[in-house]
């Protein structure tokens, strides 16, 4: 056939396009039937990013979708299609191979956690989805939270277990059922899971009821029995998924891919670190990660039959690795990488990444301009141009905080002692509140030290900008290289303390020293100056040497840092600018390779390290006094430093967990805002920075989220620096840093009172009217009833739901597994047609002999004495009405219409418990 005629045009409104094979052809699946697959067909999807912005720069993807019983004709067929799209679409896609239940990231983002498996075959594949059809009798098993599937399974107690979520789907009712050690956040999206099929398949008709608690959930149980039958033992723990944790997927491995004679030769290259070096255009290559996926990397030299040998060599590798079958593959063609595949090298050279990025300079950019462009202000990595409220001189205890306020600035504690510095800051600090670390506590920084922080210290830096009107903090945490243990613990506690004071809204930024964040470096105007070593309070410290050696790097108040550097020869470099500072002289040094910006900045540095006469001094003009200085000359770089640039990389979203101690994140690749759900902890990775999303109900996890942000960096495998800056940011409180990653942001969605609603708000709100719980209930009542009355007894027939109730589609009866008893039958019954939970006759009661049995045979009698059939637990019910009514002074019907509680406490009274 000819491909190109069945595909969509690419620059249509839609960027997603469904295929699925019939009869050995590609037919398009309707759209209101995206997220469902058959598990004996296989599908072709196709997803083209509407634009590159909304996407984070992603290419095209196309996969093939196999069904865990699809046949080999049919995933030969879809194989084909493949090749033949690949010509089509040319080199700008990059390819999939997905199995049922093992799909890519990729794959589940683009139906938002909605996928459905559904049993059947080409018959009823034919139809797909029929929006209103109610004559519908399914169980779904629901797994995952971001990437949540629901599968068809047996309507049967055996597929239960005690911690996933199951929905009885009976086309006007749905009934969730909740696993008793199902997570609070399992079952919130397991019921955004029930609600989208209630929307999209009923028309928002079908009534939802769910079963939190069996015991308050009777009428539920009730229905559910009726359908299912009794259960049978108790329900098992679900089997672990597996997930691959961060460590494995750390594991990569680069191989050679060519052909030698009739011979394929897989020949290994290199391992983690990985670098782009290895990759020639004319060549094809396989990156292994740790068995989790495995990549196929074509040049765009290399030959066609090459390309169309792509899957099938990566197939070969993977039967010869002995990994799973359904292992993920994915082809990726050069220059049109995806952004999971580049993330695997230390570096990644990206030409139109580059220019899209560092465009335009920094100069001027301001407060304005920030706020008005949150993607500019992400990318940038500032909130604002640093000119945030000033509020200093306020004491901590003006502010009511618990910490020492004993009066000793800055200079007191480290700097005061040295006569070379400067004794008063001219500039006024940005920066709201600047605390060093002592003792425990943290001790207020004099203002016009602030900007002056010690290798050995740890400081707290809080800022104050205004953003829509409101006040907004972020908390710097800053840790020294030469910081202990002992201080860097008690940074952490005093910054938990400060947030419990601001009621939890400052965003928390860790930062190490030498990698401070622009924003950082921009409330401090190009003043920021890191001494090293470790003085104590009052000069008690180790004393100051005589010469000290600062290394000047920077060209603007966004990105200047002054370092002490070692004061010998060969810490200079001839590209930056250095101040020696004697003990009667101050050198301003320029390397040959600064340029004017550099020489600007540094002469304004130099005012506020020293008030010492100063002497400017070019590379290769050095007086004989500085040489001495620095114990003489010594070979030193000439090697020109490269400005710091914007990465290349595209920011990646990850849902995090961990299930058995170690760290599982599950990508979400095409992100935006309705991604970050209240019960979430999302990674954010932007390369420069590590972001991580609490989501106001995730208290239980919040204080994981640091360690996890530090095992991603150390697992990564492309060889992560540690020093990489951590952004705790809490619902509600996101910075433009934050959200101008995102295609679009509402910064009133947290503030909308139904976008905030928790689960268990929602659980005591309204799912719907209850006419058709209560039309089902009765149908059991008077199944059961109409049973009991004709012959006394329940036998194992189903029986289809009365005229009224035939759309339902309702089969009465027990379904219990070939395990049990074949006289096992169920029996349940409802009182009234309320919203009351009321209890049945009985549930999974045994055959009665007709006529009822005698009194004497039933009260008082432990279960190994009852007659053959009798059910211990309903002894009551197989009475005759005559002595039922006798003993219990009422009817079974107004019996069992009664509380259960209640039925219980009068059959413990008369013998029958």
């Amino acid at each position: 056939m000819d491909i190109s005629k069945g595909l969509p045009a690419t620059e249509s409104h839609s960027d997603l396009h469904i295929w699925i094979i019939e009869n050995l052809k590609m037919v398009p699946v309707p759209k209101r039937a995206y997220g469902n697959f058959f598990e004996e067909h296989c599908y072709i999807i196709l997803h083209v990013p509407p634009s590159l912005k909304a996407t984070q720069g992603a290419s095209s993807d196309l996969h093939y979708w196999i069904g865990k019983t699809a046949d080999a004709e049919a995933q030969d067929a879809a194989g084909t299609f493949i090749q033949q799209l690949q010509e089509v679409l040319g080199d700008t896609t990059v390819h999939h191979r997905e199995v049922q239940g093992h799909e890519s990231d990729c794959f589940h983002s683009y139906f938002h956690g909605r996928v459905i498996y559904r049993k059947g075959g080409l018959a009823s594949a034919l139809k797909h989805l029929e929006t209103n059809m109610y004559n519908i009798q399914r169980l779904l098993h629901i797994q995952g939270k971001k990437h949540m599937s629901a599968t068809e399974v047996e309507l049967s107690w055996n597929s239960f277990n005690k911690d996933d979520i199951f929905l009885l789907d009976l086309g006007k009712v749905m009934i969730q059922w909740n696993g008793p050690t199902s997570s609070i956040s399992k079952k919130a999206w397991g019921l955004a899971l029930t609600c989208h099929l209630q929307e999209k398949e009923r028309g928002g008709r079908a009534q939802i009821r769910v079963v939190d608690d069996e015991v308050k959930a009777t009428d539920l149980m009730e229905i559910i029995e009726a359908v299912l039958g009794c259960r049978v033992g108790n329900l098992y723990t679900a089997i672990p998924s597996g997930s691959i944790n961060q460590l494995q997927k750390a594991n990569v491995c680069l191989y050679h891919v060519y052909d030698k004679g009739e011979d394929l030769v897989i020949q290994e290259l290199a391992t983690r670190p990985l670098t782009q070096d290895p990759l020639h255009e004319e060549d094809c290559y396989i990156l292994d990660q740790g068995g989790f996926r495995i990549y196929m990397w074509q040049g765009r030299m290399s030959s066609t039959q090459e390309k169309k040998a792509a899957f099938s060599r990566a197939l070969g590798f993977i039967q010869a690795k002995g990994y799973p079958t359904y292992t993920n593959v994915e082809v990726v063609n050069d220059g049109a990488e995806s952004a999971a595949f580049k993330q695997l090298f230390r570096t990644w050279s990206d030409q139109q990444c580059r220019s899209k990025h560092l465009g335009g300079g920094m100069g001027k950019l301001n407060a304005g301009k920030l706020r008005s462009q949150p993607e500019l202000a992400a990318q940038r990595r500032l909130v604002d141009d640093g000119s945030g409220k000033v509020e200093v001189g306020k004491t901590e205890a003006q502010r009511g905080l618990t910490a020492n306020t004993a009066d000793l600035g800055f200079g007191q504690v480290c700097l005061a002692p040295e006569p070379m510095l400067a004794t008063h800051r001219n500039k006024k600090s940005r920066c709201q509140s600047v605390w060093c670390i002592q003792d425990l506590g943290r001790q207020p920084v004099d203002p016009k030290y602030h900007g002056w922080l010690c290798a050995g210290n740890c400081y707290l830096v809080l800022y104050t900008y205004q953003k829509m009107g409101r006040v907004q903090y972020i908390l710097y945490l800053w840790q020294g290289h030469q910081a202990t243990a002992h201080k860097i613990k008690a940074l952490h506690y005093n910054a938990e303390e400060l947030d419990l004071t601001y009621h939890g809204a400052p965003v928390q930024e860790h930062v190490t020293m030498g990698s401070e964040p622009p924003h950082f470096l921009t409330i401090f105007q190009g003043q920021l100056v890191v001494f090293q070593g470790n003085p104590g309070y009052n000069g008690k410290g180790q004393p100051a040497s005589a010469t000290r050696l600062f290394h000047v790097q920077g060209t603007d108040n966004f990105n200047t840092r002054t370092m002490e550097v070692p004061a010998r020869a060969s810490a200079l470099n001839s590209s930056d600018i250095f101040l020696l500072v004697t003990a009667r002289l101050c050198y301003l040094w320029f390397g040959k390779g600064c340029s004017g910006d550099q020489r600007e900045m540094a002469r304004m540095v130099v005012t506020v390290i020293s008030k010492k006469n100063k002497e400017t001094v070019l590379e290769g003009q050095e007086p004989p006094h500085f040489w001495e200085a620095l114990g003489g000359r010594a070979p030193y770089s000439s090697k020109k430093s490269l400005p710091e640039e914007v990465s290349g990389f595209q920011p990646r979203l990850f849902e995090c967990s961990s299930p058995a101690g170690q760290l599982v994140l599950m990508e979400v690749v095409f992100f935006r805002q309705e991604d970050l759900d209240q019960y979430d902890i999302m990674l954010l990775d932007t390369w420069q920075e590590i972001f991580l999303w609490l989501g106001e109900a995730a208290s239980e996890q919040k204080k994981d989220a640091v360690a996890w942000g530090q095992e991603y960096l150390q697992t990564h495998p492309a060889g992560r620096s540690q020093a990489t800056p951590i952004v705790l940011v809490k619902q509600g409180h996101e910075p433009p840093t934050f959200t101008g990653w995102f295609f679009t942001w509402d910064p009133y969605k947290w503030a909308v009172s139904e976008n905030k609603q928790s689960y268990e708000k929602v659980m005591k709100g309204s799912l719907g009217a209850l006419s058709a719980i209560s039309k089902i209930t009765a149908e059991v009542h008077n199944f059961w009833l109409s049973r009991w009355s004709s012959n006394g007894r329940t036998g194992p027939l189903a029986l289809q739901g009365s005229q009224d109730s035939s759309e339902n589609g309702l089969e009465l009866g027990p379904k219990v597994s070939s395990s049990s008893s074949t006289s096992t039958s169920t029996s349940t019954s409802t009182s009234t047609s309320t919203s009351t939970s009321t209890s049945s006759y009985y549930s999974c009661a045994r055959p009665m002999i007709n006529g009822g049995l005698p009194r004497e045979q039933l009260m008082h009698q432990a279960a190994e004495d009852l007659p053959e059939g009798v059910d211990p637990a309903h002894k009551e019910f197989y009475l005759s009405d005559a002595d039922f009514q006798d003993i219990f002074g009422k009817s079974k019907e107004d019996f069992y219409s009664m509380a259960k509680w209640k039925q219980q406490q009068e059959k413990k009274q008369l013998g029958f418990f």
